[in-house]
């Protein structure tokens, strides 16, 4: 082992709506904004102080174009990946610097209903969206085995 670990794990919900690029080739890469929140009570005031962390969200090829068909504003995912510092000249002239997260894992955490409760509720209309795969559903088993375990 190289002794160094590059890992972010995130929760968040979805600042804006998945923004693809296509490259020559068939390649492309998707970006979005992730907001995670921090919530503590003010010990002073009392009062329920959140702090919001915006995350820069980068995605690729395949996995890019299903962000775009499934993920929408406000939407709650789990990201997996990696840290990575950009930097570029702006028109300016002055350089330009962005950490991003590089995902290598990813999860919805939304439903298809809470997705299009919060589309009719931002005002907008909601679009003809294909349904997302639902996880298949695992028959829980209520009957006690007789096991020599004593727990």
């Amino acid at each position: 082992m190289s002794g160094t670990l590059n890992k972010v794990m995130l929760i968040g919900h979805l600042g804006d709506e998945v923004k693809i690029h296509y490259f020559e080739g068939g390649n492309c890469i998707a970006r979005f904004p992730l907001a995670t929140n921090e919530t503590y009570t003010n010990r002073q005031t009392g009062e329920k102080v959140t702090n919001t962390e915006w995350h820069n969200i980068v995605v690729r090829n395949k996995a890019a174009e299903i962000c775009e068909k499934y993920l929408s504003k406000g939407d709650k995912v789990y990201v997996e990946g990696r840290l990575k510092n950009r930097q570029w000249q702006g028109e300016d002239g002055n350089m330009r610097y962005t950490t991003e997260v590089h995902v290598q894992d990813f999860t919805f955490l939304t439903t298809k209903n809470e997705s299009m409760a919060n589309t009719q509720m931002s005002g907008t209309a909601p679009q003809n969206v294909p349904s997302r795969p639902s996880a298949p559903e695992v028959p829980v088993d209520d009957t006690e085995e007789d096991d020599d375990l004593p727990f």
